[in-house]
């Protein structure tokens, strides 16, 4: 077996991960824990991350925990990628972890989740996915953010047509549904 192991449980942060590597086709290896026995409470997993949180990646001596910090690292590591290009990337990331994903979680009104959401809507008129015609690591952490505010928190995106098509394209990918559909 590879190196490369992605720790989390189902239905986290870890299936971002897991989906982009599913997307690369690059060998890993899934570790369940088990939160409810404690698992990642053991000194074993909180040598990786401290917090104990999900995920949390090992790459040989290498580790690395907090979802958007892997997906860039992944980029980095099997995309070859322009300073410009990792610039986008990277500022779509830090928009679905700090900017979208709280008001469509939190309590915050969602009149601050339209306000972004309408921006957002409009770049899917006008391409394919965040940066252009083909699928990059933004999409996998927007796409997420999207999606699981569909699933855990009910959000609706009628009045986003292209946000809504985007996210059916999205949740369609082979690598998704494989992802998802083993925690069914």
């Amino acid at each position: 077996m590879t190196g490369l192991k992605l720790f989390g449980r189902a239905r986290s942060q870890a299936n971002i991960v897991q989906s982009y590597l599913e997307e690369l086709g690059v060998l890993y290896q899934f570790v369940l824990l088990n939160m409810g026995t404690g698992e990642h409470l053991q000194k074993s997993y909180l040598d990786l991350n401290p917090f104990g949180k999900v995920p949390g990646l090992q790459d040989g001596d290498f580790q690395l925990w907090e979802s958007g910090a892997i997906l860039l690292c992944l980029a980095e590591k099997y995309w070859s990628l322009s300073l410009y290009e990792r610039s986008l990337q990277n500022q779509w990331i830090y928009f679905a972890n700090a900017t979208l994903g709280p008001p469509q979680f939190g309590d915050v009104e969602n009149q601050e989740s339209a306000r972004f959401l309408k921006p957002l809507n409009a770049q899917f008129n006008t391409q394919t996915f965040l940066t252009g015609e083909a699928l990059a690591v933004a999409d996998i952490a927007v796409g997420a953010t999207l999606v699981f505010a569909t699933m855990l928190a009910g959000m609706n995106y009628g009045d986003y047509p292209a946000i809504t098509n985007y996210v059916k394209r999205l949740s369609e990918r082979p690598a998704y549904r494989k992802v998802t559909l083993k925690q069914l």
